[in-house]
């Protein structure tokens, strides 16, 4: 039995510490994630709460033939897609970039090439932001967690042709949308 199992099956047995070890465990993998999927850090944080509560009010339906991580992912994934539908209109640019934060640039560039990856970063984290739902969300999963076609398609709960199908044209729109920055001959 693995440990996620044996702390499942603790919780469910009364010992609600265990759950905490599976919170602490998954939380910030969790949550990374879901900073790239609803694009704020605030919002990232309440998805991840909210996940957490209803997988420890749902746990005797976990079904132990998938991972614990996937079947939670499925989840906030969920509560995710709930709060995006409440929330649209979007917040800015200007807004979205001080709640994702920025990335380290490297020293030795001058400013004016900090500057142009400062733009060049934007500009990227924009056309991401603008892909729909469906595509970002794979590609998220794919490009920056790193995750295999069958993985992302057991979180989704998508086929596996689905989830290459979504990732091609979210290549190919990302491709589109950032042509110019790029530098990308047809």
């Amino acid at each position: 039995m693995n440990d996620d199992a044996q702390l499942i099956e603790q919780t469910l047995a009364g010992q609600s510490a265990a759950f905490g070890l599976l919170v602490e465990k998954y939380q910030d993998r969790l949550y990374n994630t879901m900073v790239h999927v609803v694009g704020s850090r605030d919002d990232a944080r309440d998805v991840v709460q909210d996940a957490f509560v209803q997988a420890f009010l749902k746990l005797e339906t976990f079904h132990q033939n998938c991972a614990f991580y996937t079947w939670l992912y499925r989840i906030a994934f969920n509560v995710a897609a709930s709060l995006c539908r409440r929330k649209r209109p979007s917040v800015s640019v200007e807004e979205a970039r001080e709640s994702i934060g920025r990335e380290p640039i490297d020293g030795g560039a001058g400013p004016s090439e900090h500057m142009e990856l400062e733009e060049r970063r934007r500009q990227i984290q924009e056309a991401i932001a603008a892909l729909g739902d469906e595509y970002r969300t794979v590609l998220v999963l794919r490009e920056m967690d790193g995750y295999c076609y069958e993985e992302i398609a057991e979180m989704l709960d998508l086929p596996l042709g689905t989830v290459r199908s979504r990732l091609h044209r979210a290549r190919l729109q990302l491709r589109d949308m950032l042509k110019d920055v790029l530098h990308l001959d047809d």
